[in-house]
Order: C-alpha cells, then structure tokens, then sequence
C-alpha cells in the first residue's frame, strides 16, 4: 500500500558547490516522521544552505533527495519553510495567510476556518485586518508560522526562527513551535542558539565546513558530545580557525 506520508526524508551523497566551492560535502542522512531536528554549527557551515537543499530552493550539485513515495500527493504541497527575515506581501495579515491557502488550492469555506484557527492559536487575531508590513518584527515571525502553520504540513524547516528577538517573542514563537510540532509537523531548524536546540529538539546534527560531523540525541550532544569540535562550540570557543582533530595531527606531522 502507498503511504499518504511524504517522510521519510532522504539524502543520499548530497554536495553542492558554488564555483567549484563545495559548501555542502558528502551528506547522506534520513529524516523520519517524528523527532525534532536542531541543526547547529558555526557560522558558515552550511546549515540554511542545508535547509534550502532540503525544501527544494536550491538543487544539489551531486547526489539525491528523495522523498517518500504517496498516492495523490505532491512532496512540495505537504512542507513548509519560514525564513530568518520573514516575508510578508503588502496586504493584510489575514490575506497573506489566504494567499498560501490559494497556492495550495484550498476551498474558500476551508481558507476562512483555517485562517481564524491560526490567527486565534498565535496570538494575531486581534490584528487581522492590518497591513502585515507595519506588524513589528517579532509579530511578523508569528505571522510567518501561522501562515506555514495554516497549510498543515507533514514536515516544517525553519531558519533561526527567533533571530534578532527578545526573550519575549522568543517564548511565544516557541510555544508556536511547540504547537505545530504537537499536531504532527517533523521540524528541523537552524539556531545559533544553544538553549534554544535544548528546548525544541530531540536529536542535534552538528556541522563544520559543510560536513556533518554528528548527529546524536539531543540531551547526549549538550552533555558528552562525541566529536572533538562539537565538543568545542558546546563549550563555546570559537571554531572558525579550528581543523578537527585529525587535521590537525596531519598538520602537525607535516611541519615536523
């Protein structure tokens, strides 16, 4: 029988390069229906590009990703992604959540209910009817997982989605978070920040330099790390001239 399900996620030697620059090395990795994903690592390794991989935005250089196989059901219809500077078209709050819905086909009747669930369940309701470009930042960041949230997807990516907020926003876009999670979304999201991967994941992949160099439950990584330089930006220190452990033995081996 033909599963409904677009998960599992699958990534079989995946690259990608820009000028003959490999961002994104080797990744081969499944993503099943269930566990949250945090994906963390120092600045350029490669983690939106990781998540843009993912959703289809960009193609990969070499290798494939393939989702599951589903009766009536294109892979592009069931996911979602909200960005670190969310976008917002110039209409109303309640319009840019109809928007998507159209996108996606849904029935006018369908669209109202939707849209009036959502706004409710994120705090918004109050403010459907404004311009959603005067909304503040951190309502915008609301508006944009409401608006995923809406479209009812099977697994949701999201870029530093509290990027920039205060710890207030921060709690109320986590409780959002949380809540899509609770209605059977798979998320995977980027974060810089440490507490954050604590609360809303169930395993953490670690990259560096476009390679995966972990991927281990979530409470194992933030107390015994198993790689040298996931070890490091646990403790915090910087990584932008760290080699990795058996780099640096072969360096070390060649100036001798």
């Amino acid at each position: 029988m033909v599963s409904t399900s677009i998960l599992p996620l699958q990534l079989d030697n995946v690259s990608f390069e820009v000028r003959g620059v490999r961002l994104i090395k080797d990744m081969s990795l499944s993503f099943p229906a269930g566990p949250r994903t945090a994906i963390i690592g120092p600045n350029g390794a490669g983690k939106s590009l990781f998540l843009r991989l993912c959703h289809g935005l960009l193609k990969p250089t070499s290798g494939v990703i393939s989702w599951a196989t589903t009766e009536d059901l294109n892979p592009s219809d069931a996911q979602a992604m909200v960005f670190q500077r969310p976008v917002m078209l110039r209409r109303s709050v309640a319009a840019n959540i109809d928007y998507a819905l159209k996108l996606r086909r849904i029935e006018r009747s369908e669209r109202i209910h939707r849209i009036d669930q959502v706004l409710g369940r994120a705090g918004l309701h109050r403010l459907k009817s404004q311009p959603a470009r005067t909304l503040s930042f951190g309502e915008q960041q609301k508006l944009a997982l409401a608006r995923a949230w809406a479209l009812k997807p099977q697994i949701l990516f999201l870029d530093e989605p509290t990027a920039s907020l205060d710890p207030a926003a921060t709690h109320a876009v986590e409780e959002i978070i949380d809540a899509i999670h609770a209605e059977g979304a798979h998320i995977i999201l980027t974060t810089h920040d440490l507490g954050q991967a604590r609360r809303l994941s169930d395993e953490v992949i670690f990259l560096h330099r476009g390679r995966m160099l972990e991927r281990t439950p979530s409470p194992e990584f933030f107390t015994q790390p198993r790689n040298d330089l996931a070890q490091a930006f646990v403790r915090g220190e910087l990584l932008w001239w760290n080699l990795g452990k058996d780099n640096r033995k072969n360096k070390l081996k060649q100036s001798n």
